[in-house]
């Protein structure tokens, strides 16, 4: 282990920890945005949308990440839709993430008794009321173990990036080694990076995990 080595590719690690957060963040987001699209859908039972979300879930939980980001950067401009690399990670990240988020918010909402929905009309809520104030907090709540482990996942999956030619921490540690062959240097920081990104993610998922809690939201 050269020290001097990874003095020289910190500054590179720390560029490509950026662009590998800025891309996963925004990546999670539409994916949280996407997932809770699809949970409602399937929870009113859309008749024809319904379908659309499951077949989507379907193809997307069953083809990797890696073949989707091909689809997406090598297929679709045979038929004249180009995208630059950043914009293809971002959009195979979110067809993934969504897919993953939705059956985690299903999930949630599945586990809340209808007696919960009942009593809130009894009590002269409406339904938009209900599904906000008793029914959304409590399957929020539910879904949050998984929430966060589908982030953590979908963190981790911008390792495939560097394949449409993304200069993320993968493609950089990949770049250095075949340059350089600084392997153990390179791999180190790969690693330390990571967890940089991912530990927080962890610790405060286990932290929202004990404060909010099913029946109880909170200590």
């Amino acid at each position: 282990m050269d020290a001097a080595v990874l003095h020289e590719y910190l500054p590179l690690y720390a560029k490509a920890a950026l662009l590998t957060i800025r891309l996963g963040l925004l990546g999670v987001l539409l994916s949280i945005l996407t997932g809770l699209f699809c949970a409602a859908v399937q929870y009113l039972k859309i008749p024809l949308l319904r379908i659309i979300v499951r077949v989507y879930i379907e193809l997307s939980r069953n083809t990797p990440l890696l073949i989707q980001l091909f689809f997406i950067y090598y297929g679709l401009p045979k038929i004249g839709i180009r995208t630059d690399p950043a914009v293809c990670g971002v959009a195979g990240l979110t067809f993934l993430g969504g897919s993953y988020m939705a059956e985690a918010f299903r999930s949630g909402l599945e586990a809340i008794p209808p007696i919960q929905e009942e009593s809130a009309l009894s009590l002269g809520m409406t339904r938009i009321q209900a599904a906000v104030h008793v029914i959304l907090p409590q399957a929020l709540s539910v879904s949050v173990p998984a929430f966060v482990a589908n982030v953590i996942f979908l963190l981790k999956e911008t390792s495939v990036f560097s394949a449409v030619s993304l200069m993320d921490l993968m493609f950089t540690a990949k770049d250095l080694i075949g340059l350089y062959y600084d392997t153990t240097e390179a791999l180190f920081l790969l690693v330390v990076f990571y967890l940089l990104m991912l530990l927080p993610v962890s610790i405060l998922g286990s932290i929202v995990e004990k404060k909010v809690r099913y029946a109880g939201f909170g200590t």
